[in-house]
C-alpha cells in the first residue's frame, strides 16, 4: 500500500489526563495536574497550596466563598479539619447530602471537551493532552465564567421550585 494512503488513527483508551480547576466571576484560576487518583491528601495540598493563597489574594477581608463539589476526598476529616482551621480566611459553602449538583465547573469542563474534540489533528499522547486541556482552559472567555456565576441564584430558585427535581440546569 502506498504510503499516502495510510492515515494514522489514535486508538480509544489511549489514556486520559486528570486536571483540578477553579474559577471565579473575576477570572479563570490554575489548572493543577493531576499525577495520581485524587484522594484526601492530594486535594488537601491543592487546597492548601493553590486556593487557600488565590482566595487571600483575591478576597483580603476573608469574604470570599468557596464551593466544592461532592466528591469523596472533599469531606475528608482532614480536609474538613483543614477548612475549620482557615474559616476566617473565606467561607466554605456547604451542601447538603443528596443535594443536586449545581457546581457551575461542570459547564466550563464542557467548554474544555468540546474544544479538545475540534481539535485538527487531535493530541496525539498524553502531553498533548495535557497542552490543548490547559489551553482550551485559557481560552475561555471571561463573559462566559461571568454567566456561569451571575446564573446561580437562578439556579438555587429553580432547585427551589422544583423541590429538588430536575431543572435545566
Amino acid at each position: 500500500m502506498h504510503p499516502t494512503c495510510i492515515s494514522t488513527t489514535l486508538q480509544a483508551g489511549g489514556g486520559s489526563v486528570m486536571v483540578w480547576g477553579m474559577f471565579s466571576w473575576h477570572d479563570l484560576g490554575p489548572l493543577i495536574h493531576v499525577e495520581q487518583r485524587l484522594n484526601s491528601t492530594t486535594y488537601l495540598s491543592i487546597v492548601a497550596d493553590q486556593v487557600h493563597p488565590i482566595m487571600l489574594m483575591a478576597y483580603p477581608n476573608g469574604d470570599g466563598f468557596f464551593q466544592q463539589d461532592k466528591a469523596p476526598c472533599h469531606g475528608a476529616r482532614i480536609v474538613q479539619e483543614w477548612f475549620q482551621e482557615h474559616e476566617g480566611d473565606f467561607t466554605l459553602l456547604r451542601w447538603p447530602p443528596q443535594s443536586p449538583d449545581l457546581n457551575p465547573t461542570e459547564h466550563l469542563w464542557d467548554k474544555v471537551k468540546r474544544a479538545i474534540r475540534q481539535l485538527v489533528p487531535q493530541p496525539s499522547n498524553l502531553t498533548e493532552l495535557d497542552s490543548a486541556i490547559h489551553q482550551a482552559w485559557c481560552q475561555i472567555p471571561r463573559i462566559t465564567f461571568q454567566h456561569l456565576m451571575e446564573s446561580m441564584p437562578r439556579r438555587i430558585t429553580a432547585v427551589l421550585k422544583a423541590k429538588g427535581g430536575p431543572t435545566k440546569y
